[in-house]
């Protein structure tokens, strides 16, 4: 019989390099992480998945073949994940699977978000309950789609008294905006890139995919015509409600803004870190939260130059990891998605109309039982 409060959480985001899995207990409301584990995509794997991404030929044919590969790289995980607990299939209550974002269109004439990763396939391959595609019920709704993170960081981290930011470094990286009045409306957004252009940039030149603490962008220079040609998108200074994804902040699109600049590798890195802690820092003093605590998650919350930088351009803040706060910061987005299934299977909303935009609180995702 399954274990009621046992669940399981899987994502992969935007930076592509593999599925994040945990097994999760719900029973209170802070979640407890059972275990952890990371099933890295391979090279060939991440390149398709990359072109898929951007338009191109033969869509609908290779969106078909990765859908399924995904899926069963995410059941993989899930196995994983569950072999080292002692907790069987048959006791978790169900998977919350958020997918593959390929592609995330929330301003066009017809919005539309496309997560692959077939739920049917996990559901089949691991004998375990699947929810699934969470994010168009909110865009059907008018809302982004994204993001959702948000409704778990107000549960686990809201306070009267003290305004907090919790900020999610992911590809992109994204704020909730917590009130010290229950009273008062959660915000939170899309600020833009955090790490999938620094790992495009390095894995270029350097044959790694990622920069390790921020230590190569640290040793280069900032460049402020750079850094100003980068700033003047259009999509910084679009108002929330707002979602973006790696489909629009690619290298191309850097590589576009580069052409009348003569530059170093590194100082591009060093300049693209800039960027990021000026529009994340931007977006907090544009929410009224500069002297609050920053509570910092995803995989950014390793990049010590990119913390560092944030800091001086947000003195009066206090900027801290959520493992201060007792939750690890790799783990977070993961839980969310367990949690978003306990919520669609109680028939409770999974979003926050006032974050995503969407005219109302809705009930998220697809269920596919066994």
């Amino acid at each position: 019989m399954p274990n009621e409060s046992v669940f399981v959480g899987l994502i992969s985001g935007t930076s592509l390099d593999g599925v994040d899995a945990v097994v999760v207990d719900l029973s209170s409301n802070q979640p407890r992480l059972i275990a952890s584990h990371v099933e890295p995509y391979p090279t060939q794997f991440r390149t398709s998945l990359r072109a898929l991404c951007q338009p191109g030929s033969n869509e609908i044919d290779r969106m078909g073949e990765l859908d399924k590969q995904v899926a069963v790289t995410f059941a993989t995980a899930c196995r994983a994940v569950l072999a080292d607990t002692g907790i069987t299939p048959q006791q978790v209550t169900a998977i919350g699977s958020h997918g593959q974002t390929i592609r995330h269109r929330p301003d066009a004439e017809n919005p539309f978000t496309l997560q692959i990763g077939d739920p049917n396939t996990i559901a089949e391959l691991t004998g375990i309950t699947t929810v699934a595609d969470f994010r168009r019920r909110d865009m059907a709704a008018g809302g982004q789609g994204a993001p959702l993170v948000p409704v778990l960081h107000q549960a686990l981290f809201q306070k009267p008294g003290i305004k907090r930011i919790v900020l999610n470094l992911g590809g992109i990286a994204n704020i909730t905006c917590l009130p010290d009045n229950n009273a008062k409306p959660v915000t939170g957004y899309d600020t833009g890139p955090a790490n999938t252009l620094l790992d495009s940039w390095i894995e270029n030149h350097r044959t790694v995919t990622l920069d390790h603490q921020g230590a190569w962008a640290k040793s280069g220079h900032i460049n402020d015509s750079l850094l100003n040609e980068l700033l003047s998108d259009p999509y910084f200074q679009q108002p929330p409600p707002k979602s973006t994804g790696r489909e629009y902040f690619t290298l191309d699109w850097l590589l576009e803004k580069l052409t009348c600049h003569q530059l170093s590798a590194v100082d591009v890195q060093a300049t693209l870190v800039e960027l990021s802690a000026a529009t994340i820092a931007q977006a907090i003093l544009d929410e009224g939260y500069n002297k609050s605590e920053v509570l910092v998650c995803g995989g950014g919350a390793h990049n010590l130059y990119l913390l560092e930088r944030l800091g001086n351009r947000l003195p009066s803040a206090e900027i801290q990891p959520t493992s201060a706060y007792g939750v690890d910061p790799d783990w977070i987005e993961a839980i969310t998605f367990a949690w978003l299934a306990k919520r669609t299977l109680s028939g409770l909303n999974g979003n926050l109309a006032s974050v995503t935009g969407a005219e109302r609180n809705v009930i998220l995702g697809g269920i596919y039982p066994v």
